[in-house]
């Protein structure tokens, strides 16, 4: 079955790891999660971003984005000078601003529903962005976003459930 995005053109989704100290963000830069030079060039896209009606009957004909980051945190940093010992930028913030307005080019500007959804840094990522993410989208846009296993207390990944 061919999926009909034709009728998902309004329809957003975007679902997209985590450093926590100095060291762990320099060795994750060096490697596939920190380096866009790094990463594989395609993705699979399953579970709430697959694009057949038979594993996704929601959301299969949405424009679906999968966002690969290398900031680390959450898309929360917005750092102005690079660290001149490590050469970590720190600006996760700057790199969502810069996806959204990407986005808004290709066609987000007319989106009348979207979501912004991850699981585990993802998860976070969704929670600490959520408020952006809605006030970067056309006032008239439905707008959810949902955490799966987001929330960190002392190194514990719990997981958040939503209605």
């Amino acid at each position: 079955m061919v999926p009909d995005f034709a009728a998902g053109l309004s329809t957003w989704m975007l679902g997209g790891g985590w450093c926590n100290n100095i060291s762990d963000c320099l060795n994750r830069s060096t490697k596939f999660l920190g380096s866009t030079t790094k990463m594989n060039q395609q993705g699979f896209f399953g579970g709430i971003l697959h694009n057949t009606s038979k594993e996704n009957p929601e959301f299969h004909n949405w424009n679906r984005v999968r966002v690969k980051y290398c900031d680390g945190a959450s898309f929360t940093g917005d750092v102005e000078q690079v660290n001149p010992e490590t050469k970590l930028y720190f600006r996760g913030a700057r790199i969502f601003k810069a996806i959204m307005e990407d986005l808004w080019n290709k066609g987000m500007k007319n989106a009348e529903n979207a979501i912004l959804t991850g699981t585990s840094a993802g998860g976070l990522a969704t929670i600490l962005n959520c408020d952006k993410f809605k006030s970067l989208l056309p006032e008239s846009a439905r707008v959810k976003c949902v955490a799966s296993s987001g929330f960190f207390i002392d190194g514990y990944l719990l997981p958040i459930f939503t209605s």
